[in-house]
């Protein structure tokens, strides 16, 4: 199950510090670029937050562009990459048909639950030999085996997950993107603390899971409380990268 939608708006501000900064920008670039074609010239990085992926998305002859639906995340992302980052919603994005090599949506999909709106417009622009690059099962990359996983596990509802891999797969067939060599990379600095979670849990993150009840958000969160070490960070998630190419 996907995490309540944040205020973006408002995240803009500490985001890049309370996501693993640069080691973890740094891990989700270098797997993206190993899955863009060596002769793209065109890369538009969708919902690209605050651009701190974006910018490290560079390579010689190929030209990288950031949109972000917030406009305060495009604001940041436009000072780490001048003169090509605008504010857009990644289902309507204000390009022509076939204009682009690649597009690229790190940590988009498992957030909204029209992510095969998003697969569908990065299919429309497209070229032919085109690849699109997203993440998928952010829920499994968390579920690393630990205290907090066993916990947990039995609330989470991969079947209902908007970026579950055989939804978004599927999705790609409808609209011309065929299967190509995925990856998988390191969320530095993103191990879940008991603590961390608790608080999360408590301030909304998970509740699509209880569909509203408190009492039993209050159980789990009381389970959570009594693990051990509850600010020694259990171990990093390993993202999934699936990448679709367009037909001709």
């Amino acid at each position: 199950m996907a995490e309540t939608v944040l205020d973006y708006e408002a995240e803009a501000a500490h985001y890049d510090r309370t996501r693993g900064g640069v080691p973890r920008a740094e891990a989700a670039a270098e797997a993206v670029l190993r899955l863009v074609p060596p002769g793209a010239r065109t890369l538009l990085d969708v919902a690209c937050g605050t651009g701190l992926v974006t910018e490290r998305l560079g390579r010689p002859g190929l030209r990288v562009h950031g949109a972000d639906a917030a406009h305060a995340m495009a604001k940041v992302a436009a000072g780490r990459v001048p003169g090509r980052t605008v504010r857009a919603d990644a289902r309507r994005l204000p390009l022509p048909d076939a204009s682009l090599d690649a597009v690229t949506a790190v940590w988009l999909l498992h957030l909204v639950p029209f992510a095969t709106d998003v697969v569908a417009e990065a299919a429309r622009v497209l070229r032919p030999g085109g690849v699109l690059v997203v993440t998928v099962d952010k829920d499994a990359a968390h579920d690393v085996g630990s205290d907090i996983d066993a916990i947990l596990r039995p609330h989470r509802s991969q079947g209902r997950a908007f970026d579950r891999a055989e939804l978004i797969t599927a999705c790609a067939a409808d609209h011309g993107l065929d299967p190509a060599p995925g990856t998988f990379f390191t969320g530095h600095g993103q191990g879940a603390t008991p603590r961390d979670t608790v608080r999360k849990l408590r301030a909304g993150y998970y509740a699509s899971w209880f569909d509203g009840d408190r009492a039993a958000t209050e159980t789990l969160a009381a389970e959570l409380t009594a693990l051990p070490d509850q600010d020694r960070p259990r171990a990093d998630p390993r993202y999934r990268l699936e990448s679709f190419v367009r037909r001709g």
